[in-house]
């Protein structure tokens, strides 16, 4: 019995082993030559699998993918209830995005990344909650202080907070092992609004996030993420991809991100 249990086990490792080694190969390939640093790490078993783990330790804005965490801690500070709640009233000032020009619910808002409206939500939390959960969280380098509607986003003369592409799958990987301190019903809220695509193959939940061009002064340069994890019916990876380069944005990296899944029969 002894014997059988331990050749299981054995046989389990060799199989991780092996998806690891393959989604590897497949993230190597799908950032080569490109300005890009992807990262996964296993759920279960911690393993952080990166062709690149130097150029995923450098910290950048999260820009939009910090909407994860505005919505999370939304939740917990009892401003948001569900995913379809009235959450945006526009102030019939038009912006460049059409969909940001009408009023939306919290699934909405955060689908079509509207900015306005998480910053709206950032006032009601305030500084000094936030201040407190971005140090709960270890978020990056926890520098707010660019202003509580605005420290997310990349901006002339002004530092953003900064966290890498490595933090940032570490902290969406203790988020799906329940190892943050957020509620069933933040979670439950955060899933509804943040699936990105689903196949019989599993579940991708993720969140795009873009600067705009000329990103800390270089011209015509930009960043773009996507963050988030993938489940199936017996293992879930998170993942974070940044890529930087002329007139890149969140698009490319969440098209890098569900290449991989797709080669790699995750998705």
């Amino acid at each position: 019995m002894i014997l059988r249990t331990a050749l299981i086990i054995s046989l389990f490792c060799l199989c991780s082993f092996a998806e690891n080694e393959s989604l590897k190969h497949e993230i190597k390939d799908a950032i080569s030559n490109r300005h890009a640093a992807c990262v996964f790490v296993d759920c279960k078993s911690g393993k952080v699998i990166t062709p690149d783990s130097t150029a995923s330790s450098i910290r950048y804005s999260p820009c939009s993918t910090f909407k994860i965490w505005n919505t999370l801690i939304g939740v917990e500070c009892k401003i948001i209830d569900s995913a379809n709640m009235h959450f945006y009233t526009w102030d019939s000032v038009p912006r460049f995005f059409p969909a940001w020009n009408r009023d939306l619910t919290l699934k909405e808002a955060f689908q079509a990344s509207c900015v306005p409206a998480f910053q709206t939500l950032a006032r009601k939390i305030g500084n000094e909650r936030m201040k407190k959960w971005i140090a709960d969280l270890n978020y990056g380098d926890k520098n707010i202080s660019s202003g509580i509607d605005d420290f997310w986003l990349p901006s002339e003369g002004k530092s953003s907070i900064e966290i890498s592409p490595m933090e940032q799958a570490e902290l969406i990987r203790k988020l799906v092992n329940n190892e943050l301190p957020f509620s069933a019903e933040s979670q439950n809220i955060l899933k509804e609004v943040m699936i990105s695509s689903k196949t019989s193959k599993g579940v991708c939940y993720g969140k795009t996030g873009s600067s705009k061009t000329n990103y800390k002064g270089i011209k015509n340069q930009s960043i773009g993420w996507f963050v988030g994890y993938i489940t199936n019916s017996d293992r879930a990876y998170s993942f974070s991809c940044l890529i930087q380069g002329e007139n890149v944005s969140g698009k490319d990296s969440k098209g890098i991100i569900e290449s991989i899944l797709k080669r790699a029969e995750l998705l």
